[in-house]
């Protein structure tokens, strides 16, 4: 028997659930973030609050490991690691782009010969993405790519290419292949994160919890405000 905990705030969503041999007992998700600092702790508390009420606790915590928001993988990751300190329980560390494409697999009916792109804003017209096949296979690993027009028409002239996440939204008037096909409403989220969770427990898949890192994938640059001017 598994317990695991899954936070996931790699985006502006920050969301938790608690699962059980793969199977989510509760969870809690809020999409109008980002508000991770506040939310996090208090969603943790719920679900250990809930595990301690059905005698169970966390054999696990798994946590979305990027690419994404540098200062929400951050408060995910260290609260995460935490969690297995206080515990002295294993970490399982999942590939943000991987639970998106892990979602659309579980939700609808994808063809082998379609690749799924999940996208994650990086601001302008950049995103991070990979490509996964039908099988959750990757076909192209993670990187920070710049959207153009002609961006994977090498791709998109063979098959169709299913892009979503929240970087997908403003491709939509950029690419406009013909093979290129847009899903709204996709979101890393806790609960589409059991099944890879639970499949890293039972393979013993686990990360060093003292020096594990998020997969920012680029790195963080400070920006500061112009002050005002006075009148």
């Amino acid at each position: 028997m598994a317990v695991i905990l899954s936070i996931e705030t790699s985006t502006s969503v920050c969301s938790v659930a608690l699962s059980k041999d793969g199977d989510c007992l509760v969870e809690k998700t809020h999409y109008d973030g980002p508000s991770h600092a506040t939310k996090l702790p208090v969603f943790i508390k719920e679900m250990l609050d809930f595990a301690a009420v059905k005698n169970l606790s966390p054999d696990a915590i798994a946590v979305s490991c990027g690419p994404g928001s540098y200062t929400g993988l951050r408060i995910g990751v260290s609260t995460a690691k935490g969690l297995c300190f206080g515990y002295d329980i294993p970490l399982i560390a999942i590939n943000t782009l991987q639970i998106m494409a892990s979602t659309v697999i579980q939700n609808q009916q994808v063809d082998a010969n379609t690749i799924l792109c999940p996208m994650i804003d990086a601001r302008r017209m950049e995103v991070y993405t990979a490509f996964f096949n039908n099988q959750l296979e990757t076909v192209r690993k993670t990187s920070a790519d710049i959207i153009e027009e002609n961006s994977y028409d090498e791709q998109l002239n063979k098959q169709t290419v299913l892009f979503f996440g929240n970087g997908a939204e403003k491709c939509k008037t950029t690419l406009k292949h013909s093979n290129a096909v847009f899903l709204n409403d996709i979101h890393p989220i806790a609960k589409n994160m059991i099944t890879l969770a639970e499949a890293s427990f039972k393979t013993k898949i686990f990360e060093d919890v003292a020096y594990f890192e998020p997969f920012y994938l680029k790195e963080f640059v400070a920006t500061t405000a112009k002050e005002k001017l006075k009148n």
